[in-house]
Protein backbone atom coordinates (compact mmCIF):
# COMPACT_ATOMS: atom_id res chain seq x y z
CA UNK A 1 0.00 0.00 0.00
CA UNK A 2 1.74 3.17 -0.75
CA UNK A 3 1.95 5.96 0.96
CA UNK A 4 2.33 9.92 0.66
CA UNK A 5 5.76 10.42 1.34
CA UNK A 6 8.44 8.78 3.84
CA UNK A 7 8.72 10.46 7.58
CA UNK A 8 11.15 10.14 9.97
CA UNK A 9 9.95 8.40 12.85
CA UNK A 10 8.98 10.61 15.39
CA UNK A 11 8.77 8.55 17.97
CA UNK A 12 12.88 7.69 17.60
CA UNK A 13 15.01 10.75 18.53
CA UNK A 14 17.54 11.68 16.66
CA UNK A 15 20.79 11.08 17.74
CA UNK A 16 23.43 13.99 16.88
CA UNK A 17 26.44 13.47 15.74
CA UNK A 18 29.81 14.15 17.51
CA UNK A 19 30.57 16.71 14.80
CA UNK A 20 27.25 18.31 15.16
CA UNK A 21 28.04 18.75 19.01
CA UNK A 22 31.54 20.45 18.34
CA UNK A 23 29.72 23.51 17.05
CA UNK A 24 28.64 24.69 20.47
CA UNK A 25 31.14 23.45 22.08
CA UNK A 26 33.96 25.58 19.87
CA UNK A 27 32.05 28.39 19.62
CA UNK A 28 32.05 28.92 23.35
CA UNK A 29 35.64 28.34 23.31
CA UNK A 30 36.00 30.78 20.94
CA UNK A 31 34.13 33.67 22.24
CA UNK A 32 35.23 32.62 25.98
CA UNK A 33 39.22 33.21 24.90
CA UNK A 34 37.84 36.20 22.49
CA UNK A 35 35.93 37.83 25.41
CA UNK A 36 38.86 37.09 27.75
CA UNK A 37 41.70 38.72 25.00
CA UNK A 38 39.36 41.82 24.48
CA UNK A 39 39.34 42.76 28.21
CA UNK A 40 36.62 44.36 30.43
CA UNK A 41 36.18 46.89 27.90
CA UNK A 42 34.60 44.81 24.86
CA UNK A 43 31.68 42.82 26.08
CA UNK A 44 31.48 39.24 23.94
CA UNK A 45 30.00 36.93 27.05
CA UNK A 46 25.89 37.09 25.88
CA UNK A 47 27.14 35.74 23.21
CA UNK A 48 27.53 32.03 24.84
CA UNK A 49 23.38 31.92 25.14
CA UNK A 50 23.88 31.21 20.82
CA UNK A 51 25.41 27.43 21.96
CA UNK A 52 22.52 26.14 23.43
CA UNK A 53 19.98 27.92 21.19
CA UNK A 54 21.99 26.06 18.52
CA UNK A 55 21.98 23.06 20.07
CA UNK A 56 18.14 22.97 20.45
CA UNK A 57 17.69 22.64 16.53
CA UNK A 58 19.39 19.07 16.87
CA UNK A 59 19.67 18.02 20.32
CA UNK A 60 16.94 16.94 23.17
CA UNK A 61 16.76 18.66 26.52
CA UNK A 62 19.89 16.77 28.41
CA UNK A 63 22.19 17.84 25.84
CA UNK A 64 20.80 21.27 25.41
CA UNK A 65 21.06 21.91 29.11
CA UNK A 66 24.89 20.44 29.62
CA UNK A 67 25.37 23.06 26.35
CA UNK A 68 23.93 25.78 28.59
CA UNK A 69 25.71 24.62 31.77
CA UNK A 70 29.32 24.55 29.36
CA UNK A 71 27.94 28.21 28.25
CA UNK A 72 27.46 29.37 31.88
CA UNK A 73 31.40 28.56 32.76
CA UNK A 74 32.79 29.48 30.17
CA UNK A 75 31.10 33.17 30.76
CA UNK A 76 32.48 32.39 34.60
CA UNK A 77 35.82 31.92 33.30
CA UNK A 78 36.16 35.07 31.72
CA UNK A 79 34.59 36.96 34.25
CA UNK A 80 37.56 35.41 36.54
CA UNK A 81 40.78 36.00 34.08
CA UNK A 82 39.20 39.82 33.53
CA UNK A 83 39.07 39.99 37.28
CA UNK A 84 34.99 41.09 36.92
CA UNK A 85 33.58 37.69 38.06
CA UNK A 86 31.73 39.45 41.05
CA UNK A 87 30.92 42.50 39.37
CA UNK A 88 27.15 43.53 38.19
CA UNK A 89 27.53 43.02 34.76
CA UNK A 90 28.94 39.75 34.45
CA UNK A 91 26.57 38.11 37.42
CA UNK A 92 23.81 39.72 35.18
CA UNK A 93 24.94 38.06 32.06
CA UNK A 94 25.35 34.72 33.54
CA UNK A 95 21.59 35.10 35.01
CA UNK A 96 20.62 35.77 31.79
CA UNK A 97 22.28 32.87 29.91
CA UNK A 98 20.89 30.25 32.88
CA UNK A 99 17.53 31.60 32.15
CA UNK A 100 17.53 31.90 28.47
CA UNK A 101 19.15 28.09 28.63
CA UNK A 102 16.14 27.35 31.04
CA UNK A 103 13.46 28.03 28.67
CA UNK A 104 15.57 26.82 26.05
CA UNK A 105 15.60 23.20 27.33
CA UNK A 106 11.91 23.37 28.55
CA UNK A 107 10.65 24.11 24.72
CA UNK A 108 12.96 21.07 23.82
CA UNK A 109 11.14 18.91 26.49
CA UNK A 110 7.77 19.95 24.89
CA UNK A 111 8.71 19.58 21.39
CA UNK A 112 9.85 16.10 22.49
CA UNK A 113 6.65 14.99 24.29
CA UNK A 114 4.61 16.37 21.05
CA UNK A 115 6.78 14.00 18.59
CA UNK A 116 6.42 11.25 21.32
CA UNK A 117 2.65 11.75 21.12
CA UNK A 118 2.59 12.23 17.59
CA UNK A 119 4.68 9.47 16.85
CA UNK A 120 1.85 7.54 19.23
CA UNK A 121 -0.96 8.45 16.93
CA UNK A 122 0.94 7.66 13.78
CA UNK A 123 1.52 4.51 15.22
CA UNK A 124 -2.45 4.22 15.98
CA UNK A 125 -3.40 4.86 12.21
CA UNK A 126 -1.07 2.67 10.76
CA UNK A 127 -2.57 0.36 13.14
CA UNK A 128 -5.75 1.31 12.11
CA UNK A 129 -5.13 1.37 7.98
CA UNK A 130 -3.74 -2.43 8.18
CA UNK A 131 -7.09 -3.50 10.25
CA UNK A 132 -9.42 -1.68 7.89
CA UNK A 133 -7.45 -1.89 4.35
CA UNK A 134 -6.02 -4.94 4.05
CA UNK A 135 -3.14 -5.40 2.12
CA UNK A 136 -4.47 -6.62 -1.58
CA UNK A 137 -2.70 -9.41 -3.02
CA UNK A 138 0.01 -9.12 -5.89
CA UNK A 139 -2.11 -11.59 -7.84
CA UNK A 140 -5.80 -12.72 -8.01
CA UNK A 141 -6.12 -15.68 -10.16
CA UNK A 142 -5.18 -14.39 -13.44
CA UNK A 143 -4.86 -11.00 -12.47
CA UNK A 144 -2.24 -8.40 -11.39
CA UNK A 145 -3.04 -5.80 -8.68
CA UNK A 146 -1.12 -3.17 -7.60
CA UNK A 147 -2.73 -0.21 -4.80
CA UNK A 148 -1.73 3.47 -3.87
CA UNK A 149 -3.38 4.93 -1.01
CA UNK A 150 -2.87 9.00 -0.44
CA UNK A 151 -4.04 10.35 2.68
CA UNK A 152 -4.98 14.17 2.45
CA UNK A 153 -4.49 14.58 6.22
CA UNK A 154 -0.52 16.06 6.52
CA UNK A 155 -0.50 13.36 9.88
CA UNK A 156 -3.18 10.71 8.53
CA UNK A 157 -2.54 7.21 6.42
CA UNK A 158 -6.42 6.45 6.26
CA UNK A 159 -9.62 8.64 5.27
CA UNK A 160 -12.46 7.76 3.09
CA UNK A 161 -11.56 6.23 0.38
CA UNK A 162 -11.49 2.66 0.14
CA UNK A 163 -11.06 -0.91 -1.82
CA UNK A 164 -11.03 -4.38 -1.85
CA UNK A 165 -10.64 -7.19 -3.72
CA UNK A 166 -12.05 -10.99 -3.44
CA UNK A 167 -11.65 -14.18 -4.92
CA UNK A 168 -15.38 -15.82 -5.81
CA UNK A 169 -15.23 -19.10 -7.10
CA UNK A 170 -13.92 -18.67 -10.63
CA UNK A 171 -13.91 -14.86 -10.71
CA UNK A 172 -12.57 -11.88 -8.87
CA UNK A 173 -14.27 -9.17 -7.80
CA UNK A 174 -12.87 -5.44 -6.51
CA UNK A 175 -14.88 -2.28 -5.06
CA UNK A 176 -13.39 1.00 -5.09
CA UNK A 177 -15.44 3.63 -2.90
CA UNK A 178 -14.95 7.55 -1.87
CA UNK A 179 -16.98 8.36 1.04
CA UNK A 180 -18.26 11.45 1.37
CA UNK A 181 -15.65 14.01 2.75
CA UNK A 182 -11.83 12.75 3.84
CA UNK A 183 -9.80 11.85 6.50
CA UNK A 184 -10.44 10.54 9.91
CA UNK A 185 -14.47 11.85 10.01
CA UNK A 186 -14.78 9.30 7.03
CA UNK A 187 -13.54 5.99 8.64
CA UNK A 188 -17.20 4.86 10.00
CA UNK A 189 -18.68 4.70 6.67
CA UNK A 190 -15.35 3.21 5.40
CA UNK A 191 -15.10 0.74 7.55
CA UNK A 192 -18.57 -0.12 6.81
CA UNK A 193 -18.16 -0.65 3.49
CA UNK A 194 -15.66 -2.45 3.59
CA UNK A 195 -16.47 -5.61 5.82
CA UNK A 196 -20.28 -5.31 3.69
CA UNK A 197 -18.31 -5.79 0.90
CA UNK A 198 -16.31 -8.76 2.12
CA UNK A 199 -19.05 -10.48 3.25
CA UNK A 200 -21.59 -9.94 0.32
CA UNK A 201 -18.91 -10.32 -2.37
CA UNK A 202 -19.22 -13.91 -1.80
CA UNK A 203 -23.25 -14.16 -1.85
CA UNK A 204 -24.74 -12.58 -4.69
CA UNK A 205 -24.58 -13.82 -8.13
CA UNK A 206 -24.52 -10.24 -10.03
CA UNK A 207 -22.98 -7.06 -9.46
CA UNK A 208 -26.29 -5.32 -9.04
CA UNK A 209 -27.42 -7.60 -5.99
CA UNK A 210 -24.24 -6.72 -4.51
CA UNK A 211 -24.56 -3.40 -5.26
CA UNK A 212 -28.14 -3.74 -3.63
CA UNK A 213 -26.67 -5.23 -0.38
CA UNK A 214 -24.26 -2.77 -0.14
CA UNK A 215 -26.98 -0.03 -0.18
CA UNK A 216 -28.59 -1.70 2.36
CA UNK A 217 -25.68 -1.91 4.54
CA UNK A 218 -25.11 1.74 4.68
CA UNK A 219 -28.99 3.07 4.72
CA UNK A 220 -28.93 1.27 7.97
CA UNK A 221 -25.51 2.38 9.36
CA UNK A 222 -26.69 5.85 8.89
CA UNK A 223 -29.95 5.15 10.21
CA UNK A 224 -28.25 4.48 13.42
CA UNK A 225 -25.60 6.96 13.38
CA UNK A 226 -26.71 9.82 11.26
CA UNK A 227 -27.77 12.95 13.27
CA UNK A 228 -30.58 14.96 12.33
CA UNK A 229 -28.48 18.04 10.62
CA UNK A 230 -26.48 15.44 8.71
CA UNK A 231 -29.26 13.50 7.05
CA UNK A 232 -28.76 12.67 3.37
CA UNK A 233 -25.51 14.74 3.57
CA UNK A 234 -23.84 11.14 4.09
CA UNK A 235 -22.91 8.86 1.59
CA UNK A 236 -20.70 7.21 -0.63
CA UNK A 237 -19.80 6.42 -4.39
CA UNK A 238 -18.54 2.86 -5.19
CA UNK A 239 -17.15 1.29 -8.78
CA UNK A 240 -18.12 -2.77 -8.56
CA UNK A 241 -15.63 -4.57 -10.91
CA UNK A 242 -15.87 -8.31 -11.32
CA UNK A 243 -13.52 -10.30 -14.10
CA UNK A 244 -14.11 -13.82 -14.56
CA UNK A 245 -11.16 -16.60 -15.22
CA UNK A 246 -12.91 -18.27 -18.29
CA UNK A 247 -14.35 -14.64 -20.32
CA UNK A 248 -12.02 -12.08 -21.94
CA UNK A 249 -14.71 -8.82 -19.96
CA UNK A 250 -14.83 -6.95 -17.33
CA UNK A 251 -18.11 -6.19 -15.39
CA UNK A 252 -18.76 -3.11 -13.74
CA UNK A 253 -21.44 -1.40 -11.83
CA UNK A 254 -20.90 2.18 -10.93
CA UNK A 255 -22.79 3.96 -7.65
CA UNK A 256 -22.05 7.25 -8.86
CA UNK A 257 -18.08 6.83 -9.27
CA UNK A 258 -15.83 7.82 -11.75
CA UNK A 259 -15.45 5.23 -14.73
CA UNK A 260 -11.71 3.38 -14.82
CA UNK A 261 -9.09 3.79 -17.65
CA UNK A 262 -8.59 0.88 -19.43
CA UNK A 263 -4.97 0.84 -20.74
CA UNK A 264 -4.35 -1.41 -23.70
CA UNK A 265 -0.73 -3.04 -24.85
CA UNK A 266 -0.76 -0.76 -28.04
CA UNK A 267 -0.50 2.08 -25.75
CA UNK A 268 -4.35 3.10 -26.05
CA UNK A 269 -5.88 4.62 -23.11
CA UNK A 270 -9.68 4.63 -23.08
CA UNK A 271 -12.37 6.12 -21.18
CA UNK A 272 -16.10 3.80 -21.04
CA UNK A 273 -18.70 5.68 -20.63
CA UNK A 274 -21.11 4.17 -17.66
CA UNK A 275 -24.48 4.10 -16.91
CA UNK A 276 -24.33 6.26 -14.09
CA UNK A 277 -25.92 4.78 -10.57
CA UNK A 278 -26.81 6.13 -7.33
CA UNK A 279 -24.57 6.65 -4.86
CA UNK A 280 -24.88 4.11 -1.87
CA UNK A 281 -26.68 5.66 1.16
CA UNK A 282 -29.50 7.48 -0.50
CA UNK A 283 -31.71 4.75 0.27
CA UNK A 284 -31.99 3.11 -3.69
CA UNK A 285 -32.13 -0.63 -2.67
CA UNK A 286 -33.53 -2.18 -6.16
CA UNK A 287 -30.93 -3.88 -8.00
CA UNK A 288 -32.47 -2.69 -10.96
CA UNK A 289 -31.30 0.67 -10.51
CA UNK A 290 -27.98 -0.71 -10.93
CA UNK A 291 -26.99 -1.48 -14.29
CA UNK A 292 -23.54 -3.84 -15.94
CA UNK A 293 -21.46 -2.29 -18.28
CA UNK A 294 -19.02 -5.22 -20.13
CA UNK A 295 -16.16 -4.03 -21.55
CA UNK A 296 -13.56 -6.27 -23.49
CA UNK A 297 -10.37 -7.42 -21.11
CA UNK A 298 -7.90 -9.72 -22.21
CA UNK A 299 -4.08 -10.55 -21.83
CA UNK A 300 -1.96 -7.33 -21.22
CA UNK A 301 -5.10 -4.99 -20.28
CA UNK A 302 -4.96 -2.69 -17.24
CA UNK A 303 -8.17 -1.25 -15.66
CA UNK A 304 -6.71 1.68 -13.67
CA UNK A 305 -9.87 2.63 -10.95
CA UNK A 306 -9.74 5.66 -8.88
CA UNK A 307 -11.35 7.95 -6.64
CA UNK A 308 -12.00 11.99 -7.89
CA UNK A 309 -8.78 13.10 -5.51
CA UNK A 310 -6.98 12.23 -8.63
CA UNK A 311 -8.70 13.64 -10.92
CA UNK A 312 -9.78 17.15 -9.08
CA UNK A 313 -6.20 17.56 -7.98
CA UNK A 314 -4.59 21.19 -9.17
CA UNK A 315 -1.67 22.58 -9.21
CA UNK A 316 -0.85 25.94 -7.88
CA UNK A 317 -2.51 27.88 -11.01
CA UNK A 318 -5.79 25.62 -10.13
CA UNK A 319 -4.92 23.37 -13.27
CA UNK A 320 -6.53 19.62 -12.96
CA UNK A 321 -4.30 16.69 -13.20
CA UNK A 322 -4.27 15.69 -16.54
CA UNK A 323 -5.16 11.80 -15.66
CA UNK A 324 -5.57 9.90 -19.32
CA UNK A 325 -3.41 11.91 -20.69
CA UNK A 326 -0.17 11.57 -18.06
CA UNK A 327 -1.37 7.64 -17.73
CA UNK A 328 -0.68 7.64 -21.38
CA UNK A 329 3.06 7.69 -21.31
CA UNK A 330 3.59 3.86 -18.93
CA UNK A 331 0.59 2.18 -20.40
CA UNK A 332 3.04 -0.94 -20.84
CA UNK A 333 4.30 -0.99 -17.41
CA UNK A 334 3.37 -3.71 -15.26
CA UNK A 335 0.89 -2.50 -12.67
CA UNK A 336 3.33 -1.89 -9.76
CA UNK A 337 5.69 0.45 -11.61
CA UNK A 338 2.60 1.99 -13.34
CA UNK A 339 0.60 2.94 -10.29
CA UNK A 340 4.18 4.32 -8.82
CA UNK A 341 4.58 6.78 -11.47
CA UNK A 342 1.24 7.91 -11.16
CA UNK A 343 1.79 8.58 -7.66
CA UNK A 344 5.33 10.80 -7.99
CA UNK A 345 3.30 12.48 -11.09
CA UNK A 346 0.12 13.52 -9.44
CA UNK A 347 2.65 14.65 -6.49
CA UNK A 348 4.59 16.75 -8.64
CA UNK A 349 1.27 18.40 -10.12
CA UNK A 350 -0.23 19.16 -6.66
CA UNK A 351 3.35 20.19 -5.03
CA UNK A 352 3.33 17.70 -2.77
CA UNK A 353 -0.23 18.70 -0.92
CA UNK A 354 -3.52 16.93 -1.87
CA UNK A 355 -6.71 18.72 -1.42
CA UNK A 356 -8.64 15.22 -0.93
CA UNK A 357 -7.80 11.45 -0.62
CA UNK A 358 -6.27 9.40 -2.90
CA UNK A 359 -7.06 5.58 -3.60
CA UNK A 360 -5.44 3.29 -7.14
CA UNK A 361 -5.98 0.40 -7.89
CA UNK A 362 -4.81 -1.53 -11.01
CA UNK A 363 -5.34 -4.68 -12.45
CA UNK A 364 -3.73 -6.44 -15.27
CA UNK A 365 -4.85 -9.55 -17.11
CA UNK A 366 -1.94 -11.83 -18.11
CA UNK A 367 -1.77 -14.55 -20.43
CA UNK A 368 -4.07 -16.82 -18.48
CA UNK A 369 -6.92 -15.05 -19.46
CA UNK A 370 -8.66 -15.47 -23.03
CA UNK A 371 -7.97 -13.04 -25.82
CA UNK A 372 -10.59 -10.25 -26.16
CA UNK A 373 -14.06 -10.49 -27.48
CA UNK A 374 -16.37 -7.71 -28.89
CA UNK A 375 -17.77 -5.36 -26.61
CA UNK A 376 -21.45 -6.13 -25.20
CA UNK A 377 -23.82 -5.34 -22.48
CA UNK A 378 -26.22 -6.63 -20.56
CA UNK A 379 -28.47 -5.82 -17.14
CA UNK A 380 -28.42 -7.89 -14.15
CA UNK A 381 -30.15 -8.20 -11.07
Amino acid sequence: MGSRQGRVGLGQPWQPSHLLLLIPVVLIVVITASDIATGPNVVLGPLLVVAPTLTAWFAGPWTTGGIGVLALAGEAVSGWRTETLASRNVVVEMTAIAVITTLIVFLCAVRDRHARQMAQVRSVAEAAQQVLMWPLPSRLGPLRLACVYLAAEEEADVGGDLYAAARTGSAARVMIGDVRGKGLPALGEAALLLGAFREAAHQYASLPGLAASLERSMTRYLADFDSEGEAGERFATALLVEIADAEPLVRMTSCGHPAPLLLGPDNTVHVPRLHPGPPLGVGVTDPDNHVVDVLPFGPGDTLVLYTDGVIEARDHNGVFYPFAERVAQWTDHPPEALLHHIERDLLAHTGGRLGDDVALLAIQGDEALPRMASPGGERGN
